[in-house]
């Protein structure tokens, strides 16, 4: 019996890879309560229509809340009609590498999680910077 191309790809081990993380690792999920990602798969995962690049795992400070809703994206206030309770302080959340990056320069990126921040982050951001907000996972 022939085997059709889902079966080849499979035996050759060229389907899909798993996302890597900053470190080069296997991504990690950042957060399913609340459930975040530009998928909402609970990873900072990516793809070509994530124009905001939604790949920086962190960890969100009142300070950091403070500031994104001063730049024009209120994160902590509850919007029910897209299912989003609003994030408070310790929540994780998959962030914009460039308002991430922003945050920093301005004194207030939140910490981030490594093992949970997608390698397209390093696009925007160096990994030092990164690792200099870096927390452990749990």
């Amino acid at each position: 019996m022939p085997l059709d191309d889902t079966s080849r790809r499979r035996g050759r081990g060229d389907g899909p890879q798993p996302a890597r993380n900053v470190l080069g690792g296997t991504l990690l999920p950042c957060s399913v309560a609340p459930l975040t990602g530009f998928f909402r798969d609970g990873c900072c995962n990516t793809g070509p229509h994530d124009l905001g690049l939604h790949v920086v795992c962190a960890q969100v400070t009142t300070e950091f809340l403070a500031f994104s809703k001063a730049r024009g994206n209120d994160l902590s206030t509850p919007r029910p009609e897209y299912g989003f309770a609003g994030l408070n302080p310790g929540d994780r959340w998959c962030l914009c590498a460039a308002r991430w990056e922003e945050a920093r320069l301005a004194g207030l990126a939140p910490p981030v999680l490594l093992e949970a921040t997608h390698e397209a982050a390093l696009a925007v951001v160096e990994l030092s910077h990164l690792k200099d907000h870096a927390v452990d996972a749990p």
